[in-house]
């Protein structure tokens, strides 16, 4: 059962209660992120979701993760391209406790100065492993590839001279225009109903109103080549195509398309790529939708000397794909991979915190489940066949390849 609320200065409740569960998870979701920033912003979204756990007017940076750890609570937060999310995790008696604790790092953060210089260097350390994990490294310079240096195309983490800069007032004048009531979406699931979590929210989630007005990434596609030359054992490649955005009316059948060509063990790409010819031991696909936009990614990392053969086998597949569609094996086999894994999302509150949560942020609706297992079994063979129309666009493509290589994929 999935209950929301709305309260009169814009912000909204939901919650997700699961019978037979011992705890609760808890989040603050937030419409701000890498493809809202501005380039005097660039890197904030992440930066602010890290200085958030360095200290309230109540507690020290030690001692919040302290008071988590006391009733066993797990923690954290994360940055996507349009969300930011503070998250918690808690056995059913402790649930007060850590929705207070939850509720005071996010409204009563201070952000000290001397935490704020520790940080950076935290931050400048995780660009740098960014840069040295290839997989991530190259994911990140498809983005950039596919919708240039702004909106989506933007790096999570910034650039390195933008965090170096940052200060209480860039935090502040960020929180002012983002942080704002009817920009933030608060969710519980698990072993909670409506009336405690209202009795919660108005208890410790006192949230002002403030003059907001909502920020949408002006997309165009860029659909570069690019390529970094790094003396590392493999060539990370990927490719990203022009897809369909987030609640498009073919997204399901999107996804049992993907489903077959990369999403899985049986997938096209793995048989063809892995199985077959043995040119690479990680390679799938994705979709990847936001707001008014989306790709389809293709990923694959191989040998330098196996690049031509990858990169042509890759291509062989999705035409084959393209072309000739899915056979109605695939397509059954699609959509009961897609319900079996919201099934199985069913039973983790934290993924559920998570659905109902983006969902009433990005929609302003409570998620359905039935109706979604619903539209996955009414997806067609017609239906993937007008999803291969507006796909696989070789001319839109955008790729990125990292390691012993000299010159971009084509």
């Amino acid at each position: 059962m999935a209950e929301i609320k709305r309260y009169p200065n814009g912000l909204r409740l939901v919650v997700k209660r699961i019978d037979g569960l011992l705890s609760v998870s808890m989040g603050i979701l937030v419409g701000a992120g890498a493809g809202i920033e501005t380039d005097a912003e660039d890197g904030i979204s992440h930066f602010i979701e890290h200085m958030t756990f360095k200290g309230t007017d109540l507690y020290t940076e030690e001692e919040i993760s302290n008071e988590f750890d006391a009733i066993g609570a797990q923690q954290n937060a994360f940055t996507g391209k349009d969300l930011t999310c503070y998250y918690a995790k808690t056995i059913s008696e402790h649930t007060e406790r850590a929705f207070s604790l939850l509720s005071d790092l996010f409204l009563h953060s201070v952000y000290p100065k001397d935490g704020m210089e520790r940080e950076k260097g935290v931050i400048l350390e995780e660009i740098a492993m960014n840069e040295d994990t290839p997989e991530d490294f190259c994911l990140d310079l498809l983005s950039e590839a596919f919708y240039g240096r702004r909106n989506y195309g933007r790096n999570i983490l910034g650039p390195a001279e933008n965090v170096k800069k940052f200060d209480k007032r860039d935090i502040e004048a960020y929180r002012n225009a983002l942080y704002c009531p009817e920009n933030i979406v608060l969710s519980f699931a698990g072993n909670i109903d409506m009336e405690t979590a209202e009795r919660l929210v108005e208890r410790y989630f006192v949230c002002d109103a403030g003059a907001y007005e909502k920020r949408v990434a002006k997309v165009a596609l860029c659909a570069d080549r690019v390529c970094r030359d790094k003396n590392i054992e493999q060539v990370h490649m990927a490719f990203a195509f022009p897809s369909f955005e987030r609640y498009d009316p073919l997204m399901n059948a999107a996804s049992v398309m993907n489903s077959a060509l990369g999403g899985s063990m049986s997938s096209r790409l793995f048989q063809s790529v892995r199985e077959k010819r043995g040119l690479a031991y990680n390679v799938y696909s994705y979709l990847n939708p936001y707001e008014g936009t989306g790709s389809q990614i293709v990923y694959a990392a191989v040998n330098p000397k196996n690049v031509e053969r990858a990169v042509d086998a890759i291509f062989s597949t999705v035409e084959e794909v393209k072309k000739c569609g899915i056979t109605k094996e695939e397509l059954e086999r699609g959509k009961a991979q897609i319900k079996a894994s919201s099934i199985f999302a069913q039973e983790s509150t934290s993924s559920q915190m998570l659905l109902y949560g983006k969902y009433l942020l990005y929609r302003d609706e409570l998620f359905d489940f039935d109706a979604k297992m619903h539209e996955v079994d009414r997806v067609t063979m017609e239906d993937v066949e007008a999803c291969l129309l507006k796909s696989f666009d070789r001319e839109r493509m955008a790729t990125a390849a990292v390691g012993k290589i000299k010159r971009a994929i084509e």
